[in-house]
Parts: structure tokens; sequence; C-alpha cells
């Protein structure tokens, strides 16, 4: 059976190479660009002629859906520019679509973050669906957090192998993704009628803190464990303050002035 390895990309020149390196054994590689203004194209074109342009942004659900939509192998693959299969992995894959069984697969992730693997504070093992069928599953059409739904029930079983994740650069990066990931989601909830409020923020902000450092044992990850605690407490903090903001203050008045 013949597997295709799927991405959307954009401005991933820095990460796309070593990417695509470690998916050389596959039948096809389908790649779906955004727009990019760096040389993420050119690198993509080296590896494959699947590569199309999509860059009316619709959000990350509708942009792999029109990844699927171009492939022709029986089993999709969906990586992202920033990870990496193992060799390990890449076994566990082969040997599962040998088998053809129709079943959803999920891979284990492991993530390097500020200067080290991550390996406890509820990111490891971070299993990911991300090996099906084509045409029996596939994603929604979500802004941010896209799902892979699984219509027909297929069974789920989990591969061994890890599938390094290399996920900021700096903290500078992190921030950047934080807040784009907090307005997306602000503007789903929007959109669909709710409400935030800033002691729903603050609550789930110290519950996410709670919950990496001591529930998920993020001090065994060292200062990277903190690090990344307060700074998860913070993006969901920035959720919700982003919803209140949208729901729930007025729009400046006219002329942006105000007599006093």
């Amino acid at each position: 059976m013949s597997i295709a390895a799927v991405l959307i990309v954009k401005n991933e020149q820095d990460h796309l190479r070593a990417c695509l390196q470690t998916l050389a054994w596959v039948d096809e590689i389908v790649v779906v660009d955004a727009g990019s203004t760096d040389g993420t194209l050119a690198i993509a074109r080296d590896f494959t002629d699947k590569v199309a342009v999509e860059d009316d942004w619709q959000g990350f659900g509708r942009q792999r859906r029109r990844a699927e939509a171009l492939v022709e192998s029986d089993w999709i693959l969906m990586v992202d520019a920033d990870e990496r299969v193992t060799p390990a992995l890449r076994e566990s894959l082969q040997a599962a679509v040998a088998q053809n069984s129709p079943a959803i697969y999920t891979l284990p992730r492991l993530s390097w973050c500020f200067g080290g693997f991550i390996r406890h504070s509820g990111w490891y093992p971070d299993r990911v669906a991300r090996l099906y069928p084509r045409g029996r599953a596939g994603y929604n059409d979500a802004l941010v957090h896209e799902k892979l739904e699984n219509p027909e029930e297929l069974p789920v079983r989990p591969l061994e192998g890890d599938l390094l994740h290399y996920t900021y650069r700096d903290l500078r990066h992190y921030l950047e993704k934080s807040a784009h990931y907090a307005q997306a989601w602000a503007e789903q909830r929007a959109a669909r009628g709710k409400r935030g409020s800033l002691a729903a923020g603050i609550g789930h902000g110290i519950g996410c803190f709670l919950r990496m450092y001591l529930l998920k044992a993020g001090f065994l990850d060292g200062r990277q464990g903190l690090l990344l605690a307060l700074l998860s407490a913070h993006s969901t903090f920035a959720k919700y303050a982003d919803l209140w903001v949208r729901t729930r203050t007025s729009p400046p008045p006219e002329g942006g002035t105000r007599d006093r």
C-alpha cells in the first residue's frame, strides 16, 4: 500500500528541508503553501512536484483538507515542518501500512523546547493522530486546534518510535505563536456566541500552571519545565482575556476622543 506525507506550510525555510529529508522513503509528498515569502517553495520543489499555493488563509483545518484532496496514495501521514520522523517511527509506520488494516494510528511526539527535550509537563508522550487511510478519515475545518475526524469509528492504535518536534526557536517565537493561537481561539469562540471573563482567564491560568508543574511533574523538566508552566498559564489567560475584550468591552467613541 502507498503512503503520502502531507504538509501545510508558510515561511518554513529553516525547518522544511530537514523535515522532508526524514520523509524521503514515502511514495508521495504533498505540500500546500499559505503564501511563503522566503525560500520555502523552492525547498519543497526539491523534494516533490506536488506543491500547491493556497494563500487565502481560512484556518488550519481548511488548509489541511485542501492538502488531503491532492493525495493519490492509500494512506496519509500528516506532518508539520518543525517535526522529524525518527528511524524507529519510520519502521512502525511502514509496518502499519503494510498490514493494510483500516485504522487511525497515533504517534508519540517528543518536543524540544528552550534547550531540552520535554519528557514531563504533560508534553510526553504527546500522542497525535497522524496516520490514516485516505477517504475514511479527515480533518475538520476548524480555524485553529483542528481535529482529525473519524466518521467510520475506525479503531485507534498506537505506534512506537518518536516524532521529534522542534517547537520554538526562542521566547519571542513562543509569544508570537501563542498570541496567534489566542486570537484564533477567541475569534472562533466569539463567532459561536461565547463570552469571556477575566476571572475565568485567571482561574484557568492558575489551573494550567498547577496541572503542568505539579500534577504532570513539570518540575522534573528543570528550569524548562518551570518556564513552560508559567508561559502556558499566561497563554491560557490571554485566550480568555482576548475573548473578554471582543465580547464585553465597548468600541472607542466617535472621533477617538471624549468630552471631559
